[in-house]
């Protein structure tokens, strides 16, 4: 594997500070000099650099296409959505709601996501996705997306917020957003979700003409935003009229068709064959929209390019704070299973990555301060027995209280037998079943260690565990010690082992 070197122009606003593939694993970087860019690399057609810039465009990527030579170019976010819209193939994009999602769908390896306006006026509001949600307020959280991945997003623009001239407003505020893409819709104000009833559209010159001003708003920002014409009038009309709409605007201008709840395989196979040039958009509403569900292969084969999946994060995410409150109201916490670790939240998060970065802007005497507190953490000093009057004067030391667990013996607290012996030494195994039949927890503690079962299953806070392990000293392995339905009817039950 020899060396690259690809030379890239250092302007104002962008000086590159580190390369990845385009898978997101980072290639060998060897270092800039002279303004050439050193760094092994196998067999990949695109690499990723991220930048740091002035504080309009900071935490954006620029996507550079390497040739036998180098670095072709600089490309926008826009321009990399269109380099995966020319790839062979479906392409799937979750729908986000906030930076933190769109990090996740990032994380999990998808070359691009999409933000839903369902979604995000469920998690900022509180509301339905019935015109609530403001042209700011989606500017606002679009941003905080696009800064927070380094893949292309395609922004949720609802009908643009008004007529032609406040789409090119909208269209204008999603590029300086970041936006890799726009979906703009024909619906009237103030809209409707898709798969809802009421939906109505304006007309087919009022449609056409918001496509168009969009296209003038992306020429005069010198921006190649992909511009996504969506129509609501197959539900609101007919198919007929939204085959029309969407031919009308693929010759207006736009980048991507797409048909909101589509009927049947049939309709969408008839959408897929006009314009055939113009890649198509196909919506994947989960848990009951109009539209069928069908898996990638079966959405390529009707000639679909895109596909959106709108529901799933935020779906999961209510259900999975829903069964978080029902068993902390229980008295217990969420089940070790249903919820990622501490440490597992802090990497995603990136505290390891910002506790590695922030050591190279660490002054000496912080350094310094840092090495004696990790060196003398778990060290104890012996103190001279003639130290008293030393001590006295250090009234600002801290003092340190080392807690042991309690240890419980049954034999007294004046007994020569072992702590752990007996009963003690024994293991409780508590295990919790959900109203639905379903296991929720299971857990052997040593009965040595009572205090900490409650931080387990608080629901045991009331129950005197001690008197019932001293009762079942000579009961062999096996017995069962409580069982019994909390106050949200999940079975708890205690076994001695």
């Amino acid at each position: 594997m020899n060396p690259s070197a690809a030379r890239v122009s250092r302007d104002s606003s962008s000086v590159c500070v580190c390369l990845f593939h385009s898978n997101s694993r980072p290639s060998s970087f060897l270092g800039i000099n002279n303004n050439t860019v050193s760094f092994n690399t196998t067999n990949t057609n695109t690499l990723l650099l991220n930048t740091a810039t002035n504080p309009r465009t900071i935490n954006r990527t620029r996507v550079y296409r390497k040739n036998s030579t180098g670095v072709e170019a600089c490309l926008s976010p826009a321009k990399s959505l269109r380099q995966i819209l020319e790839l062979p193939g479906v392409h799937q994009g979750p729908a986000c709601f906030d930076a933190l999602s769109a990090k996740l769908v990032e994380k999990s390896g998808f070359s691009f996501c999409f933000t839903s306006g369902f979604s995000i006026s469920a998690a900022r509001l509180a509301l339905p996705d019935t015109g609530f949600i403001s042209y700011a307020e989606m500017v606002d959280q679009g941003q905080l997306i696009t800064q927070a991945v380094s893949i292309p997003v395609i922004g949720d623009g609802d009908n643009g917020y008004g007529n032609a001239m406040n789409v090119k407003r909208t269209v204008k505020g999603y590029i300086k957003a970041g936006f890799a893409g726009i979906i703009l819709e024909d619906q009237v104000s103030p809209k409707a979700c898709g798969h809802t009833r009421g939906r109505k559209v304006v007309s087919r010159e009022e449609a056409v003409m918001r496509i168009k001003a969009a296209v003038d708003a992306r020429k005069e920002s010198g921006s190649d935003i992909v511009i996504v014409a969506r129509t609501d009038s197959r539900q609101a009309l007919s198919l007929e009229e939204s085959l029309r709409r969407s031919r009308a605007f693929a010759d207006a201008g736009a980048d991507v068709l797409f048909i909101d709840a589509l009927a049947s395989k049939e309709e969408m196979k008839a959408f897929c064959e006009i314009s055939p040039l113009v890649p198509k958009m196909a919506n994947m509403l989960e848990g009951g929209g109009k539209t069928p569900i069908l898996n990638p292969l079966e959405l390529e084969e009707l000639g679909f390019k895109l596909v959106a999946y709108p529901l799933s994060l935020i779906g999961v995410s209510i259900r999975a704070m829903q069964d978080a409150l029902t068993a902390i109201k229980g008295g217990r916490i969420p089940s070790p299973g249903s919820m990622p670790s501490f440490e597992e939240i802090k990497e995603t998060l990136g505290f390891n990555t910002y506790y590695e970065e922030e050591k190279r802007y660490a002054t000496s005497m912080r350094r310094l301060s840092s090495e004696n507190v990790t060196s003398n953490s778990y060290v104890t000093q012996p103190m001279a027995q003639d130290d008293t009057a030393q001590r006295g004067q250090s009234s600002q030391d801290p003092i340190v209280e080392v807690i042991t667990p309690e240890v419980y013996t049954n034999s007294g607290a004046g007994g020569s037998r072992d702590a752990f012996s007996g009963i003690w030494s024994r293991t409780l195994r508590v295990k919790i079943t959900g109203r639905d039949g379903f296991e929720k927890l299971d857990v052997r503690i040593p009965a040595g260690f009572l205090d900490g079962i409650t931080n387990v299953v608080p629901a045991l806070g009331g129950v005197n565990l001690k008197e019932l392990l001293n009762d079942a000293a000579e009961e062999v392995g096996g017995k069962l010690l409580l069982d019994f339905n909390d106050t949200v009817g999940d079975r708890i039950q205690v076994f001695l082992e």
